[in-house]
């Protein structure tokens, strides 16, 4: 995990004073590096039973994608408003700096599908409650929960019970 780590750099006051951004933009330039988390983050949810990977907008788009495509299964984004083109379901969030809302097609996940849900950093854990409530919206099941990064000192697991939360990397 060394060589993952020492790619992630701090941005500090970003996106607001008092904030220090977790930058993963390096990780993904390198090839080796972006492999290394690809591959690590499906062989942590190898065991786990799932239909779908969901990626929450937008940096869980770039690992989510990456993994359902090397695990055989179907991917569905989570956007911020207005990105989707179709009927949409809607839920709001709280942040570390703020609110906000995602969304996901209508039809996205039918009734009993199990869904991990991906993204790159888990902090407040607003934006996984919020995936997940739309799943559940839509009758699906989470199955897991992913991510490169967890801010462990914001406990963002306590907003996520329903199912174990796995991550590469814990500040």
């Amino acid at each position: 995990m060394d060589i993952i780590k020492n790619c992630i750099r701090d941005i500090p006051d970003f996106p607001k004073p008092g904030i220090v951004f977790k930058d993963i933009t390096p990780v993904l330039r390198d090839p080796v590096v972006f492999r290394a988390v690809v591959d690590a983050l499906v062989e942590q949810h190898r065991a786990d039973q799932f239909d779908l990977i969901c990626g929450i907008e937008s940096r869980g788009f770039l690992f989510g994608a990456t993994m359902a495509y090397s695990m055989g299964v179907g991917f569905v984004p989570v956007r911020k408003p207005g990105k989707l083109p179709y009927k949409t379901l809607r839920e709001s969030y709280a942040l570390e700096y703020g609110t906000n809302v995602l969304e996901i097609h209508a039809d996205a996940v039918t009734p009993g599908q199990r869904v991990l849900i991906i993204d790159d950093l888990l902090a407040t854990g607003g934006t996984a409650r919020a995936a997940s409530n739309l799943i559940c919206m839509l009758g699906g099941t989470v199955a897991a929960y992913g991510v490169v990064i967890e801010l462990s000192f914001l406990k963002g697991r306590s907003q996520i019970e329903n199912a174990p939360v796995r991550a590469l990397l814990s500040y």
